[in-house]
Parts: C-alpha cells; sequence; structure tokens
C-alpha cells in the first residue's frame, strides 16, 4: 500500500513533465484512426482517437436493397465498431505513456476513458 503511495508522490514531483506529456497526448488523438465495418463491407466508418467520424463508405448493395431501417442498422454498427476499436488504441497507447512515469497500473487521471 505504501509503494502505491510512493509512486503517486512521485509521479507528482513530475507533474509539469506530465502535464507536458498530457497536451502532447491530446494533439495526437487526431492521427490515431480506426475502421469499423459492417454487412460484410457494405458500410465502412472511419474515426479517430477525438470520437469524430472521419468517412462513412456505402457500397452500392448496401444502397440497393432499399431496406433505410437495415442500411441506418449497418452505419450504426460500423460507427460503434470503430468507436471501440479507437477507444482500445487510445487506451494503449494512454498506458503506454504514463507507465514509466511511475503511475500505478489500473489509475486513470480524471477525464480518461
Amino acid at each position: 500500500m505504501f509503494g502505491k503511495l510512493g509512486q503517486l508522490a512521485s509521479m507528482l514531483g513530475n507533474l509539469p513533465r506530465l502535464q507536458e506529456d498530457m497536451k502532447k497526448f491530446q494533439e495526437n488523438l487526431g492521427s490515431i484512426v480506426a475502421e469499423g465495418d459492417a454487412g460484410a463491407g457494405a458500410v465502412k466508418v472511419r474515426v479517430n482517437g477525438r470520437m469524430e467520424v472521419l468517412g462513412c463508405q456505402l457500397l452500392e448493395s448496401a444502397l440497393s436493397g432499399g431496406d433505410k431501417e437495415l442500411l441506418e442498422d449497418l452505419i450504426k454498427a460500423a460507427t460503434n465498431q470503430a468507436l471501440a476499436k479507437v477507444r482500445q488504441q487510445v487506451a494503449e497507447e494512454y498506458t503506454k505513456m504514463f507507465a514509466g512515469m511511475g503511475m500505478p497500473p489500473g489509475m486513470s487521471l480524471p477525464g480518461m476513458m
């Protein structure tokens, strides 16, 4: 228990570096990209680490069926899949960045994930 307190104290001692690294991390979120697909690739959605949709691609086969509800479900499924993937990538980058800074495993900063 006291070892983790020591790690936390060490991390707080590095607060200026931590703040700078966090700023860089936030700036780089746009470069983390993931893609989700649904309907055997009929719908593809790309998102970035800022949780922004970068693009949505629909194959002609997705449009030719005329089933509006199915198309809406495919878009939703592809978007949710892409968001889940990008959240995982962001979490991995976050863990890598802070692992060497004395942050105890499982600890996160407010507002993250």
